[in-house]
């Protein structure tokens, strides 16, 4: 493949299916239908003139909701659909990662579908062979490969399919969904296979509904939205517009909604009071206490939905003096913070304890949890650092 000339180039791509409304009772109900001018089936616009370019050595995502189009322009790609009118030029050995499986044979033991999926991926038993080692390895199958697959969990034979399809050569790689293979300690590799992918400076394209990876992984990355295209670009703001598409009123509302909670002691009500979409994030923080509480130190912090910490406040720390709590009185924080928080779920945690941390007052972790989306475009690895103001109210 040429340096110069795209690795994918994609021209007013249209695709349509047949829908069926139901079927036929007879050939009296064909009859009927045809009399009426009744078709038995509608007709389903699934790609409407989408058009792009892939360069070479992009790790290309492409994002959208159930239903938008995404894997049938894959497949359309790989050449399992034509499409009804426009242009896929592919520029290179393309390979694509869609139906892992797909060839395996279940009355077969793991070992003979090894050399026969490979076989289908043009491979020579010999060259097989030389590989056959890292493929189990890699599949953490080694125990379980003269049983037959159909003894093998869905995870398994998965696991299997995907080892052996990385071990294909080629310039273009399509994969559809394949981060979710496996368990979590699979999903590491796969990540890791990834990352080798981008550092090599592979081609390729990634079908997903994780915007964690299409903002760690791609180059670019493309949202397609009922088989259009409505945006081709910046990886940050394909992933705010992709979770602003999926938050839906309900949502939204929850969002807005307080949390609380409590012990024999101390009762905390927290609010967000306005959406997280904002510049700033609002919290009203009311904590009220059936005891004294002299030197009570106060500590919120905000943690992602992995459980990293990306912000936290210590009144200790921030305040020139103590806050003074009364039994049966309210106070009340109002913290206001910058949002340059990354896209994603929240966790708003708050602690009450005494100066020398000999007594823990109160302590609630997720009181309150809200979805970020941020329509700038700041590096989902970065540590954060935002700027603050904090009012207090006795």
């Amino acid at each position: 493949m040429s340096d110069t000339e795209p690795a994918i180039i994609v021209k007013d791509l249209y695709k349509t299916f047949k829908l069926p409304h139901d079927r036929h009772s007879g050939i009296k109900q064909l009859i009927v239908n045809f009399w009426k001018r009744k078709k038995g089936y509608e007709i389903q616009n699934v790609l409407n003139g989408v058009s792009f370019e892939i360069e070479k050595g992009d790790f290309f995502g492409i994002v959208g909701r159930n239903g938008s189009g995404k894997s049938t322009l894959l497949k359309t790609l790989a050449g399992i659909y034509a499409p009804d009118s426009g242009q896929a030029v592919v520029n290179g050995s393309l390979i694509p990662f869609i139906e892992l499986g797909v060839g395996f044979n279940p009355e077969l033991t793991g070992r003979e579908n090894v050399f026969m999926n490979g076989a289908l991926l043009g491979f020579g038993r010999a060259e097989m062979a030389a590989i056959y080692d890292d493929i189990v390895e890699f599949a953490e199958l080694e125990r379980f490969m003269d049983q037959k697959l159909k003894n093998y969990s869905s995870g398994m034979q998965v696991r299997l399919a995907f080892s052996i399809a990385i071990r294909a050569d080629a310039d273009i790689l399509l994969l559809d969904e394949v981060l979710a293979v496996g368990d979590e300690a699979f999903q590491r590799k796969c990540y890791s296979y990834f990352a080798q992918l981008k550092k090599a400076k592979k081609t390729v394209i990634l079908v997903t509904h994780s915007m964690d990876s299409v903002q760690r992984f791609c180059t670019k990355a493309m949202l397609i939205k009922d088989g259009n295209v409505e945006y081709v670009g910046d990886t940050a703001r394909i992933a705010s517009m992709y979770r602003e598409e999926n938050m839906d009123k309900d949502e939204v509302a929850k969002l807005l909604e307080k949390g609380t909670s409590a012990n024999k002691k101390v009762t905390v009500d927290a609010r967000l009071l306005n959406k997280p979409s904002d510049s700033e994030l609002l919290f009203d923080i009311a904590v009220t206490s059936k005891g004294d509480m002299p030197d009570a130190v106060m500590a919120v912090s905000l943690t992602k939905d992995s459980g990293e910490i990306v912000y936290r406040w210590a009144s200790n720390e921030k305040l020139s003096e103590d806050i003074l709590i009364k039994g049966d009185k309210k106070i009340v924080v109002k913290l206001n913070i910058q949002n340059i928080f990354p896209n994603g779920v929240f966790s708003l945690n708050i602690s009450l304890r005494n100066k020398d941390m000999t007594t823990f007052y109160f302590s609630a972790d997720e009181i309150l949890k809200f979805r970020v989306v941020n329509r700038s475009s700041y590096s989902a690895d970065a540590y954060w650092k935002p700027n603050e103001r904090v009012e207090i109210s006795q």
